[in-house]
């Protein structure tokens, strides 16, 4: 099942996403006629995991943690499918990361590796995007619209062997599988349920691929995880008040 949220002039709506409509209550919305879709859950924080696949620790030359190496965005980075994205002034190198992400669905703390799936709502798609020019990782990651998630919420899917790509502008950036990440979902999950209490709609995203290039205003992102969906998000001009 695929759980979305969609904005239209009434308000938010959550309902089940079927083929362009989203149900809920019983009514049908049509998506881009009755309203666009939003991030598909509202986290307290979201959870991020770098340096989490092989590829990743060489084209940064980064040493293999010893366990996951995490950082945390703020709600206010978050923007749902289809937002466009202002190039933000203060940076002149941006990049993209195409991430699985998990959503919580129920308050926990101190979860077994093997009991992570329970506490789980589904999976979706971040963008961590990353201003690489910018000192340490709050600077660098923690701005407004810096992590598009999305489309939606997949509840029915095996996060272990999921293929990957990430095309920008048509051309293919990343390319990769799960299977190639150092801490699987569940032992990331666990890890940090250690350390924070774990609220529902809070997300844990489980690092990137290495991803060459930054991107440009005018540049389209796409992030495919198989079996999940496509996350796009265009790149636009910085904002002026």
């Amino acid at each position: 099942m695929r759980l979305a949220r969609l904005r239209t002039g009434d308000g938010v709506v959550d309902g089940e996403y079927r083929d362009g409509v989203v149900v809920a209550d019983g009514t049908e919305y049509a998506v881009g006629e009755d309203g666009h879709l939003a991030p598909p859950c509202e986290p307290s924080a979201v959870y991020c995991v770098g340096r989490n696949y092989a590829a990743t620790l060489d084209q940064m030359d980064y040493d293999r943690p010893d366990q996951p190496d995490f950082f945390v965005k703020p709600p206010v980075s978050v923007v749902g499918h289809g937002a466009e994205i202002p190039y933000p002034s203060w940076t002149d190198e941006l990049t993209y990361a195409g991430e699985l992400a998990a959503v919580v669905g129920e308050r926990c703390r101190d979860v077994a590796a093997a009991d992570v799936p329970d506490v789980l709502r589904g999976f979706t798609v971040l963008n961590d995007l990353d201003a690489l020019d910018q000192p340490g990782r709050t600077a660098r990651k923690a701005f407004d619209a810096s992590g598009p998630l999305g489309p939606w919420i997949e509840t029915d899917v095996d996060p272990t062997g999921i293929d990957m790509h990430t095309d920008v502008g048509g051309d293919r950036r990343q390319e990769a599988n799960t299977a190639q990440m150092l801490f699987d979902p569940s032992e990331v999950v666990s890890f940090l349920s250690e350390r924070f209490i774990l609220r529902p709609g809070d997300v844990v995203a489980f690092g990137s691929p290495a991803n060459p290039g930054l991107v440009e205003p005018g540049d389209t992102v796409e992030i495919t995880y198989e079996g999940v969906g496509t996350l796009e998000n265009t790149i636009v001009e910085p904002q002026t008040e």
